[in-house]
C-alpha cells in the first residue's frame, strides 16, 4: 500500500474512532434510534418470496419455454396432489370422490379440486381403455353375476345382501348352484363380519367378487390435484390448505384403519414440508449454538462488557443489513437469506478482530484511549482490505443468472460495508461508553512460540510439502460430482418426498414428464411418434391418448351385456328400506339357511359357510351399532359397484370432439397449442436415468419444457453462475490487492493460501463422498469471504513487521473468529433436513481447512519472503 495512501486510511479510521469515543453518547443513541427505524421498516415490508421458480433468471431461453407452458396450462402449476390409496378399488373410488367433493366448496384457501382419473367422462368410458380380451372377459364376469347382483339392485341393503345370499342357498338346494360356487362370496362376507366383531374396519370389494380375480395396483390408486391459495409471504405459502386438506381427510374418516390412505404431494405440499424439515429441532440447535459462540466470544476477550459490545454491535449492523438489503431487493429469496448467516459470521470475525486488538493494545498501554487510537490504526488497514476485498466477492455474483445468487451477493457485499463502519463507528463508541476493565497478561499466546520457530526454521519444508500434497490430490478434482437433484436434499421420510419417490417408480404416475408444445394436433401426433421410437421414453401421451382404440369391438360387448342387464341395475320398484327387526330376521333366516346347507358336508365351502353363519348368529346378539357397521361395511362398496356398472354399461363412442372441455384444456391451450407429455423408461430419480432422458428428448424436440429439463439446466446454470462468479472474484480482489499492496508477490501470498485452502476442501469432499449440491454450494461463497479476510490479516501484519504469527493477539482473534464462525454454520451438520446438514458440513469443512491455511501454511509462507520483505 503507498505510504500516502495508508497515512490516509490510518487517519480517516484513528479520527473516525476519536470522534465516535468522544460522542459516544451521541453515537449509541444514533445508531440506536436508526436501528429502530430499521427494524419498524423491517416489519413492514419483510417479505420472503418461497417461489423457487423464480431464482433463476427469467430471460434463460427454457425458463421463457418453461414460463410459456405454464401460462398456456396454469392448471399444472402449484399443486397439492393427494394420492388416494385403499384395499378396495371401491374404497379408493369412494374415498377420492369424497375428498374432492368435500375439498371443491372451500374457496378461500382451495382454488381447484380436479379428479385427473375420475369423473363421468371416465366412469362410463373408463373400460374401453382396456383391451378388447380383457373386456370381454369383465362382461362376461357380469353377465354371470346378473342375478346376484339383480336382487341387491332391487335392495341395496344388509338385509338385502343377506337375501340374496339365502336365494343362492335356494338355488344350492334346487340344484341351479353350488355351495362351492358361493364358497368366495361367503368367504369374504364371513371375514367382513369377523373383523366387525372385532371392532375393526375391514375394506369389502363386490368388484373382486364379481371379477373373480384380485385387482391391479392402478385399481387401488386414486388422484386429486389441488390448486391452493397461496401466500408467498409465508415460509409455507401453501400452509393453509394444506391444514385444511388434512383436516377434511380426518373429518370423513380416510384413514389406515378403514382401508384408506391419502398421501400429499406435488410442489407445494414438497415445499411447504421442505421448511418444517428445516425448522424441525433448529430451535434447540440454535440455542445450544448461540451459547457455545457466547463462550468463544468470551473465551476471545475474557470481559462481558466486550462481548456485549460486540454482540450489539452485530445487531445493529445486521438490522440495517436486513432493512437496505430489502428495500434493494424487494423481498427475500430462499438463498437471499442466508444473507443474515453471512453478516453474522463475519460481522463476528470484525468485531473480534478490532476487540483482540483491543485487548493486546490496552495491555502495552493501560490508557483507554491510545488503546483504542493505536487499535484504530492497527486494524484500519486489514479491516478495511478484507472489508473491501469480501465485498467484491459477493458483488462477483451479481452479473449471474442465477437471480437467488445475485440477490444474495448483493445484499451480503453491501452487509460487509456496513460491518466495517460500524466496527470503526458504533463499537469504539458502545467500548467508551462500557469502559472496559485493563488487561493485566499478555493477550498472545506465547505457549505456542515452539510452533512459530518450527514453521520458521521448517517454512520451506511445510509449504513444499503442503503444496506436494496439495498438486497429488488434483486427480481428485476429476472425481468432483454436483448432485443436481433436488430430491436427494430432502428428507426421504418426509411424506410428500416418499410419496413422490413412490410416483416416480411407475411411469404412468412419474411427475417427472417431459412437456413439448406443438401448434396443432396433427404436428403433435407426428411429434409423438417419433418420440415413441426413443429407447430413452416409456410414454408418450397426447389428447389423442384419451381416444381408446378398437371401440366398434369394445361396444359390441358392452352393448351384449347390456341386453341382460336391461331391468336388473334400474328395477322399476326399490323395495323400500327394512326395520331394525327385518334385518335381524333376515341375519337369523340366512345364519339357518347357511348351517342347513352345510349340515353333514365337511368341505372347504361347507366349513365357510358354517364360519359365516357363526358370525352371523353373533351379529344377531350384537348391539345395533355392530349391526349398523356391517351395513355400511357391505353396502356401501355395494352402491359404488351398482353405480359403476350402470356407468361403464352405458359407454358411447370417443371421439376428439366428445371428449369433456375440462380434459381438453389440459392439453390443448386456448390459442389452440398442443402439449405432448413424455415419461421416461426407468427409475426417473436416477441423476443418470435422468440426463440421458432429456438429452434423448431434446434431440426430437429442443423446445421441450418440465421438470426433468429444469433439473438439469439448473444445475448448469448454477454451476456456470458459480465458475463465473470464482472468476470475477478473484480477478476483482487480485486487482484490490494489488491497488492496495502494490506489489504482486503480496497478492499471491495472500491468493495461493486461499486457492491452498479451496483446493484442499474440494480435494476432501471428494475423499469423503460429499458432493456438491444446491444447497451447499452456498458454503463456497463463505469460504471465499472469510478465507480472504484471515488472508489479509496476516499479510498485513507481516507488512507491519510481525513475524510470530501464533503468539500474537491476531491468530488468537483469527482462531476464535473462525470457531465462531464454524460453529454457527457447523451446527447446521445436526439439521434434520439433508441440505441444510450437507451445507453446514461443507462450510465446517471449508473453515477448518481455512484457519489451518491461515494459521499454519501462511506464516511459513510469509517466511520464505522474509529476506526479499526485508529488502
Amino acid at each position: 500500500m503507498d505510504t500516502n495512501d495508508s497515512t490516509l486510511i490510518i487517519a480517516a479510521v484513528a479520527r473516525a474512532v476519536r470522534l465516535s469515543t468522544r460522542y459516544a453518547w451521541l453515537v449509541i443513541p444514533g445508531f440506536l434510534i436508526a436501528a429502530v427505524f430499521a427494524g419498524f421498516y423491517l416489519s413492514r415490508h419483510i417479505a420472503i418470496d418461497t417461489d423457487s421458480s423464480k431464482l433463476l433468471s427469467s430471460s434463460l431461453p427454457w425458463r421463457q419455454q418453461e414460463m410459456r407452458l405454464n401460462e398456456l396450462f396454469p392448471q399444472r402449476t402449484d399443486r397439492i396432489i393427494a394420492v388416494v390409496d385403499a384395499t378396495t378399488a371401491e374404497g379408493a373410488e369412494e374415498a377420492a370422490s369424497a375428498l374432492a367433493d368435500a375439498l371443491a366448496p372451500q374457496s378461500e384457501v382451495i382454488r381447484t379440486v380436479i379428479r385427473p382419473d375420475g369423473g363421468e367422462f371416465f366412469a362410463r368410458n373408463g373400460i374401453l381403455f382396456k383391451s378388447v380380451d380383457e373386456v370381454r372377459s369383465d362382461m362376461a364376469q357380469l353377465i354371470k353375476a346378473e342375478p346376484f347382483l339383480g336382487t341387491l339392485a332391487a335392495d341395496p341393503t344388509l338385509h338385502g345382501v343377506l337375501g340374496a345370499i339365502s336365494q343362492s342357498i335356494e338355488g344350492v338346494r334346487l340344484g341351479k348352484t353350488t355351495l362351492e360356487g358361493m364358497r368366495p362370496a361367503v368367504t369374504a362376507i364371513a371375514d367382513a363380519l369377523d373383523g366387525v366383531a372385532q371392532g375393526k374396519h375391514p375394506a369389502f370389494s363386490w368388484r373382486r367378487l364379481i371379477t373373480g380375480h384380485a385387482p391391479e395396483p392402478s385399481e387401488l390408486r386414486r388422484f386429486v390435484n389441488i390448486q391452493p391459495i397461496l401466500n408467498y409471504g409465508d415460509l409455507q405459502p401453501g400452509g393453509q390448505a394444506t391444514k385444511a386438506i388434512r383436516a377434511t381427510i380426518a373429518r370423513l374418516g380416510l384413514t389406515p384403519e378403514r382401508g384408506v390412505r391419502v398421501r400429499l404431494t406435488g410442489s407445494v405440499a414438497l415445499s411447504d414440508e421442505e421448511f418444517a424439515t428445516v425448522a424441525d429441532g433448529a430451535a434447540v440447535n440454535g440455542a445450544v449454538t448461540i451459547l457455545i459462540v457466547l463462550l468463544l466470544l468470551w473465551l476471545a476477550l475474557k470481559q462481558a462488557r466486550l462481548v456485549f459490545a460486540v454482540l450489539v454491535n452485530l445487531a445493529v449492523g445486521l438490522t440495517f443489513t436486513a432493512a437496505i438489503g430489502l428495500s434493494m431487493v424487494g423481498a427475500l429469496n430462499l438463498i437471499s437469506v442466508a444473507f443474515a448467516v453471512l453478516f453474522i459470521g463475519l460481522g463476528v470475525d470484525f468485531g473480534i478482530q478490532f476487540s483482540v486488538r483491543y485487548r493486546a493494545e490496552r495491555h502495552a498501554n493501560g490508557d483507554f484511549g491510545a488503546a483504542l487510537q493505536a487499535t484504530a490504526r492497527g486494524v484500519a488497514g486489514p479491516l478495511l482490505l478484507a472489508a473491501a476485498s469480501i465485498a467484491a466477492a459477493f458483488y462477483s455474483f451479481l452479473p449471474t443468472a442465477y437471480v437467488g445468487l445475485s440477490e444474495l451477493g448483493l445484499i451480503a457485499g453491501t452487509g460487509m460495508i456496513i460491518a466495517f463502519l460500524t466496527t470503526i463507528t458504533l463499537l469504539p463508541a458502545l467500548l467508551s461508553a462500557l469502559k472496559p476493565a485493563g488487561e493485566p497478561a499478555p493477550v498472545g499466546w506465547a505457549a505456542l512460540a515452539p510452533l512459530d520457530h518450527f514453521l520458521d526454521r521448517r517454512r520451506n519444508w511445510v509449504v513444499g510439502a503442503t503444496l506436494t500434497a496439495v498438486i497429488l490430490g488434483l486427480p481428485l478434482l476429476g472425481g468432483l460430482r454436483f448432485d443436481f437433484n433436488p430430491l436427494d436434499l430432502r428428507s426421504k421420510q418426509v411424506e410428500s418426498v416418499s410419496t413422490l419417490l413412490d410416483l416416480m417408480r411407475d411411469p404412468d404416475t412419474s411427475p417427472n414428464t417431459i412437456d413439448v408444445l406443438q401448434p396443432n394436433l396433427a404436428s403433435a401426433s407426428a411429434l409423438a411418434e417419433k418420440l415413441s421410437g426413443l429407447k430413452e421414453v416409456a410414454k408418450v401421451r397426447t389428447l389423442e391418448s384419451f381416444v381408446p382404440k378398437d371401440q366398434d369391438e369394445k361396444l359390441a360387448l358392452i352393448d351384449d351385456a347390456s341386453f341382460f342387464f336391461e331391468n336388473t341395475l334400474t328395477p322399476g320398484q326399490v323395495d323400500p328400506p327394512p326395520t331394525a327387526a327385518q334385518t335381524l330376521e333376515a341375519i337369523n333366516k340366512t345364519a339357518a339357511d347357511l348351517s342347513g346347507a352345510a349340515k353333514g358336508l365337511d368341505s372347504p365351502a361347507a366349513m365357510q359357510a358354517r364360519r359365516l353363519a357363526s358370525a352371523l348368529d353373533a351379529l344377531a346378539k350384537a348391539p345395533p351399532a355392530a349391526r349398523d357397521e356391517a351395513e355400511r361395511v357391505l353396502v356401501t362398496p355395494l352402491l359404488t359397484t351398482l353405480r359403476e356398472v350402470r356407468d361403464l354399461l352405458t359407454a358411447e363412442h370417443v371421439t376428439i370432439d366428445t371428449l369433456p372441455p375440462l380434459l381438453k384444456s389440459a392439453w390443448v391451450a386456448a390459442d389452440g397449442e398442443v402439449r405432448i407429455e413424455v415419461a421416461p423408461s426407468g427409475d426417473s430419480n436416477d441423476n443418470a436415468v435422468l440426463r440421458r432422458f432429456v438429452d434423448a428428448v431434446r434431440t426430437v424436440a429442443p423446445q421441450a419444457s418440465g421438470a426433468p429439463i429444469f433439473i438439469v439446466e439448473a444445475a448448469a446454470t448454477i454451476v456456470k453462475a458459480f465458475l463465473e462468479a470464482a472468476v470475477w472474484s478473484v480477478a476483482s480482489i487480485a486487482l484490490i490487492l494489488f491497488v492496495t499492496l502494490r506489489r504482486w508477490v503480496d497478492v499471491a501470498l495472500t491468493l495461493v493460501p486461499l486457492m491452498v485452502a479451496i483446493l484442499v476442501t474440494l480435494e476432501v469432499c471428494v475423499a469423503i463422498g460429499l458432493e456438491l449440491n444446491f444447497a451447499n454450494i452456498i458454503a463456497l461463497p463463505l469460504l471465499l469471504g472469510v478465507g480472504v479476510a484471515f488472508k489479509i490479516y496476516y499479510v498485513m501484519a507481516w507488512r507491519a513487521g510481525e513475524t510470530n504469527f501464533l503468539q500474537s493477539s491476531l491468530t488468537r482473534a483469527v482462531f476464535f473468529s473462525a470457531c465462531a464462525t464454524a460453529t454457527a454454520f457447523g451446527s447446521l451438520w445436526f439439521s434434520h433436513h439433508p441440505g441444510t446438514s450437507s451445507m453446514g458440513k461443507l462450510m465446517a469443512l471449508s473453515l477448518a481447512t481455512t484457519l489451518c491455511a491461515a494459521v499454519l501454511f501462511q506464516p511459513a509462507l510469509l517466511a520464505t519472503q522474509r529476506k526479499n520483505h526485508a529488502e
